[in-house]
Formats: C-alpha cells, sequence, structure tokens
C-alpha cells in the first residue's frame, strides 16, 4: 500500500487480540533505490515471506536499513534474519540493547532523539525518543511528507498499553505538536488518516480512565488493580484482560507518586528455589528447541511441496506415458 510518494506499508493480517487487524511493516524511500524498514514483524516465517516477496515483485529495491521502534519482539524478531538475508544494516533505539540480547547482530547502530536517517533522494527521516508504551520506544517522522511511524505508541485500530504513564502522556503532547502531521502509520491496525484528533483521542482517553478509578477508589476501601479492571473492563476479551491491568497499574503508580492516593505494600511469594528455577529454565530451554525442530521440519515440509511441483512425478512412474501424434496436426477431429 503506498502512503505517501516515500512510504510503502506492508499490513500482514493477524489474529492476535494484542495486534488488531494487522502487523505493519513500513519500507520508507525513493521508490527503486535504497530504503530502510521500519520494524519487521515476529521471527516467523510468514513476515519473512512477506518482506522478500514484497521487494521481489513489487518494490525492486534493496533494504539499507532495518530498524525498529522498540525492542519486543513482534517488531524486531526479524533483526538478525534482515542481517543475514537482506544486508540491511540494523538500527535499534540506544538503550535497547541489553532488551534484545540474543536477538541482534554484533554490530549494531543506536539511535538516539534528534538523529536524521538521510536516504537517496534527500529523504529525512527523524528519529524521535517517546517513551511511554515502552522504556525504548521510538518514533520516526517524515516530516516533508507528513508520516509519523509510531509503532505501539499509537496503534490503528483501539488503544495501546502503557508501562510509564507520565511519560507517555509526554510523548502523546510532543506528537500532538509536530508540524506539517498528516497520517500516522501504526505498529498494528489501520492507518491512521486524523493523526491529531486521534492523538487527542488518546489524550482524552488516559484522562478518562484517570477519572474512573478515582470514581471507584471513592466508594471506599482498599481495592487491587485487578478488581478495578475488571469493574472498568466488564466485557473485555479474557485474553487482554493482563494488558488492561498494567494499563491500570500505570494509572495507579502515577497517582500514588503524585501523592492523590495510598498504596498499602502486598506480600509477595516466596521465591522458588534454585533448582525449581533450573528446573523451569531447562524445561523452557527444551520446549524452545521443540518449537525450533518443529518450525525447521515446517519449513522443510514445504519446501518439499515445492519441488514437488517443479519436478516430474518420478515416485509415481518407472516410465511415464509418452503421447505420438497420428497423421498431421491439421487432421480434423473424428
Amino acid at each position: 500500500m503506498q502512503i505517501s510518494p516515500s512510504v510503502r506499508a506492508l499490513l500482514v493480517p493477524d489474529d492476535n487480540p494484542m495486534h488488531p487487524e494487522f502487523t505493519c511493516i513500513y519500507l520508507v524511500g525513493k521508490p527503486g533505490r535504497q530504503a530502510i524498514t521500519i520494524d519487521s514483524g515476529e521471527a516467523i516465517d510468514r513476515y519473512r515471506w512477506f518482506i522478500k516477496g514484497y521487494l521481489a515483485a513489487v518494490a525492486h529495491e534493496e533494504i539499507a536499513i532495518a530498524a525498529i521502534t522498540h525492542h519486543h519482539a513482534d517488531h524486531s524478531g526479524n533483526l538478525q534474519w534482515a542481517k543475514e538475508a537482506l544486508r540491511a544494516e540494523i538500527a535499534i533505539p540506544a538503550n535497547a540493547r541489553p532488551l534484545l540480547k540474543g536477538r541482534i547482530p554484533r554490530d549494531v547502530t543506536t539511535l538516539r532523539d534528534g538523529d536524521v536517517l538521510t536516504l537517496d533522494g534527500g529523504v529525512r527521516v527523524q528519529v524521535l525518543a517517546t517513551p511511554g508504551h515502552s522504556i525504548d520506544s521510538l518514533c520516526y517522522y517524515l516530516e516533508e511528507e507528513g508520516v509519523l511511524f509510531t509503532g505501539d505508541t499509537l496503534l490503528g485500530s483501539s488503544t495501546t498499553t502503557v508501562w510509564d504513564l507520565a511519560s507517555y502522556r509526554r510523548t502523546l503532547q510532543r506528537l500532538l505538536q509536530l508540524p506539517n502531521l498528516r497520517v500516522i502509520c501504526p505498529g498494528h491496525g489501520r492507518i491512521v488518516h486524523d493523526p491529531r484528533q486521534r492523538l487527542q483521542m488518546y489524550i482524552e482517553h488516559r484522562n478518562m480512565r484517570e477519572r474512573q478509578i478515582l470514581h471507584l477508589l471513592e466508594g471506599g476501601g482498599a481495592l487491587t488493580s485487578w478488581e478495578i479492571m475488571l469493574q472498568l473492563y466488564p466485557e473485555i476479551d479474557p485474553r487482554l484482560r493482563r494488558a488492561a491491568d498494567n494499563n491500570v497499574r500505570a494509572h495507579l503508580a502515577q497517582l500514588a507518586a503524585e501523592g492523590r492516593i495510598r498504596e498499602y505494600p502486598g506480600v509477595p511469594r516466596r521465591p522458588p528455589s534454585p533448582r525449581a528455577i533450573q528446573r523451569a529454565e531447562e524445561h523452557a530451554r527444551q520446549r524452545d528447541l521443540l518449537i525450533a525442530r518443529a518450525r525447521r521440519l515446517e519449513t522443510q515440509k514445504r519446501r518439499q511441496e515445492l519441488r514437488r511441483q517443479e519436478n516430474p512425478p518420478t515416485t509415481e512412474w518407472k516410465e511415464p506415458p509418452r503421447y505420438e501424434l497420428i497423421g498431421t496436426a491439421n487432421d480434423a477431429a473424428p
């Protein structure tokens, strides 16, 4: 999908309730020249095939830089692959390296607020530090064309999860002040063509949730974040309850820091023994090995199926039937 003269969107359908409608990958740069990708999907084949297929069939261009908006695996899972298969330079948030351990090559470029990525044809992509959804969240802004890439800071079909609410509110205000803003390209969901209205809606939504939480607490008695969440989101998809609880806790943390509510410390469970931790880690390691082996077998199976289509059916025939013309090609059919 063409978004602007220098921006193409690859909208990959996604059935994860945390990723409404699509997971989005963007190519930025003049068509036919070197480009950058912004995010690259999870480390599974369909995202890789989507990228390679698009590059081969539509874009006819090379990826110079593979950049990400933040460290979460559904945005950064293919960085190692992009380095090896696409020979791209890898660009990550400056504070994301420890969060990406094991998922990035040794040599990467780190990006900070105020950096500019300059591409062939005069395309300039500004780097904005926008913490809130995560500690390392970045947005990228192509001011000349009015295109803002938000990752999970702002989604196209729903609100998002928040790690630090005070930082997030400052981020939304900053994005609202960007000059020439015309379209938002989110990490998930549909392209946003009313960017300022959507940003303002996000600000008002967080203000509304704060008022709702304070109203619940006015009823007297101390509540847990989970109890508050169940009252605020009575009809939420159960698979999203943890995410909603995280947002409630972000609100409660800010309210407590401002002295507007009293927090009673909880009683944590006794941590597991070193032996139990070791067993759990070994179980997780074995599980991950099985999953990796299953993925390799699935890839091998698909390749075998493709090879079957490319070659004659030698497993069915020792000697295949042959056909020879009777008479001439111009003879009429009986």
